[in-house]
Parts: C-alpha cells; structure tokens; sequence
C-alpha cells in the first residue's frame, strides 16, 4: 500500500483540483513541425462563410464532384492491411491502366495516403537516415519525417530541372549532406503539377540503384494529367514498372475523388509487408471498412469514365488559368502537366505586398478568393509564390479569376 508522503506521493504542482504551481508538461520534440497551412486557411474560409462571406476557395485539393456514397452496410474491422477482394482489385488496376503485374500480397491498403506514408516512412528509415525530397513539394512529406527522426535534406528545384530533382542535385546533397536512405519522388507533383518522363525517371531510378537509396514514388495524382494527343503514358508512369524495389503510394482522394472517406494504398517490396502489417496492426488495426466497400466500385468501367469527365473539366479549369497568365501578371509559373495546380511566383504583386502570405490574406479580405501562400511547400523561396487549386472545377476557378483580376486592379 502506497502511503501519503511515500514515494508515489502526488507531485505539489500536479494535485488534482489545484492550479499548477509550475509550468505543465511539454510536448515532445518530435511533435514541433509546423501545422498544414492549407488546413487552417480552411478552418478560415470556413469561419467567413459562416459570417455571410461569398468566399471561392482555390485552396484545398479536393475535387468537388465526388461518389454517392450509396448504401453502405453495418461493418467491423478487417484485415490490417485490407480486405482481400480490395487489394486484388488494385493489383487488376495496375494490370490495367499500367500492363503492371502486382501481387495482392504485397498491397496494403491505409487510412488515406497520409496513413500510407506514416507506415512506409516508420518501416523503411530510422532516427538519423537522410531522406532527399524535392523543393517546392508537399509539406507533409517534411514534416511526418522529421517528427520520426528522420533527417529531412531538401533538394532546391526551379523551372531549369522542371521543379523535379536529378541525379546531378542528387550527388550534390550526397557530396553536402552524405549518403541518402531515401528518396521520395512525386509525378504528377503537389504543388506544382510537374511530371518525370520516362527517360527522367529510369536517370533517377539508375542513380538510386547505384547508390543503395530507396525510391518512394508518390502517385496519387495518377489519371488527372493532361497530355498532347498520342503522348507515350498519358495517364503517368507508375515505378514499380521501373523498380520492383520501389514503395508506390496512391490514394481513392484525387482521381476518385474520396477525399473524406480516408483510403489510400502502399505497394510495398517484399521485405517491407510484414513490418507494415505489424504497423498497421496497431497504429489503425484496419483500413476503414464502409470506405473499402465503396471503392470496390471504382475499378470499373462507368466509373473511370465518370472519373476521366471530372478530369476533362480539371482540363477546362486549368485552360483559363492559363489564358489568363497576362491578366494575372504574375511571375514564373511551373508548367502544370497534371494534378490540378497552378504554382506561380508573385512577380510584380510583391511590390505592394510583403510576401504571398500577405497578398493571400489581403486577397481573401479584399475579394473573398482563398489561395494558399508557398511557404508550406517552401521554407527558402514559397514567400514569392502561390498556389492555385482548379479542384473546385470551372466555374469557380472562372468567378475567382474574375475577382483576382479586378482585385489587383484596385476595383
């Protein structure tokens, strides 16, 4: 028995019903990464809407057309790693879209791409290995790495390398920083929309076989792309063509549009299912159950052509951004090969404005247009840049245009 006083004695400042006497326990270190920029502007344009504010958000990438849900029945947990039925349908999808062979076995599904990415980055690295990504890039990469321990070495990218990285900046960071665990690669990529050729992508692929990095192909804008007619790979390369070593990460939230219903996939090399598996086993137990049994519809053929017509108006969507690159008056943008964003630097706008930061809230305040400032994607240089996200289809990207232009215009 544990007497008052004794060892176990509650401590002055931590007495229940007493206010502290001492500052209270801290968070951990590896918790300190910065907060999704484009969550909490969400939370704004939600707190203005509610104020009677006729706000267009090119914030979010989250298409507005989505699935009906459908009737869904009663469900309990499944597999760690999915139901069986699901992950050979996504192996069919790799056949299909890819002449891919995958093995179901190797195919775990995840709550969203971002439980893909907890997963696969606690399985493949550990505290202290180096893990190159490519700047501008999505932050969330940066900061789920870091708060593993993970050394997070950015690679700077501008329109001269397409915003993607090469074997040349590769060595670089390897002659700066030392040797890399990992590189995680995206194409089409957020937020720039940029995507790797075939010939790119075999030049990095050689490169990281040569120097033992493991490649993590991030594909979940796979299928929104807009390619010239009879372009080799319209719908993108997937790198398990490329590399059988290579963790491929998608997702049902862009091309399907399932961005609330939190499922992703991995496809994972050999040696990494069962630590995945033991992973997933306790971080979720399962992949969400009614979410696996609405994406069982997905891979077939009215739904990819449902999918392929909300892409078609992506395609509009982006065209008038396009047109209106004079009227806009920005600076350089990168060339949106898919995805559903426009990245730009700010040009001639920062010489009213500090930073995309302030032009962001000032256009927000002033026209009621939510885009996202470029520093969540990059710490160096995002203060001079935007992003755009035609997600919310035509119409809205046209009204937002109209208002950003009359915005800058002082009207």
């Amino acid at each position: 028995m544990i007497t008052p006083g004794g060892p176990f004695k509650t401590p002055p400042s931590r007495r229940l019903g007493e206010a502290p006497s001492i500052a209270p326990l801290a968070a951990s270190q590896r918790s300190k990464i910065p907060a999704f920029e484009v969550m909490r502007i969400t939370d704004e344009i939600a707190r203005r809407r509610a104020d009677g504010h006729d706000v267009v958000s090119l914030c979010a990438g989250e298409p507005s057309a989505r699935p009906a849900p459908g009737t869904l029945k009663p469900a309990g947990y499944t597999g760690p790693l999915g139901t069986t039925p699901l992950r050979e349908a996504i192996a069919g999808h790799y056949r299909s879209w890819y002449d891919v062979e995958v093995d179901p076995a190797t195919v775990a599904v995840t709550t969203g791409s971002s439980g893909a990415f907890q997963l696969v980055f606690l399985a493949a690295f550990d505290p202290g290995d180096r893990v190159a990504l490519a700047s501008p890039g999505y932050p969330a990469y940066r900061n789920i790495l870091t708060a593993l321990g993970v050394h997070v070495i950015e690679i700077p990218t501008g329109p001269e390398t397409r915003y993607q990285p090469t074997p040349e900046l590769l060595a670089a960071a390897v002659a700066k920083h030392g040797p890399l665990n990992g590189l995680i690669l995206a194409s089409p990529a957020n937020p720039t929309g940029t995507m790797l050729d075939r010939s790119a992508l075999t030049e990095l692929v050689a490169w990281c076989v040569t120097n033992e990095v493991r490649i993590i192909s991030d594909e979940i804008y796979h299928g929104i792309t807009f390619p010239e007619p009879g372009a080799a790979d319209p719908r993108g390369i997937t790198l398990r063509e490329l590399d059988p070593e290579a963790v491929v990460i998608n997702s049902f939230s862009k091309y399907w549009g399932m961005t609330g219903w939190r499922l992703g996939w991995a496809i994972l090399p050999q040696a990494l299912v069962d630590p995945v598996e033991a992973l997933a086993s306790n971080f979720a137990l399962s992949p969400p159950a009614p979410a696996q049994e609405l994406a069982m519809r997905s891979f077939s053929a009215e739904a990819y052509g449902e999918r392929d017509a909300v892409v078609a108006g992506f395609a509009r969507a982006r065209a008038l951004i396009l047109a209106a690159e004079p009227e806009l008056n920005w600076g350089v943008a990168a060339p949106s090969d898919g995805a559903f964003y426009y990245y730009s630097e700010l040009g001639p706008q920062l010489e009213r404005y500090a930073d995309s930061s302030a032009y962001a809230r000032a256009l927000l305040e002033g026209a009621n247009v939510a885009v996202v400032p470029g520093a969540d994607f990059d710490p160096v240089s995002g203060d001079r840049a935007v992003r755009l996200s035609y997600a919310a289809g035509e119409s809205a990207v046209a009204e937002a245009l109209e208002r950003i232009i009359r915005f800058q215009a002082g009207l």
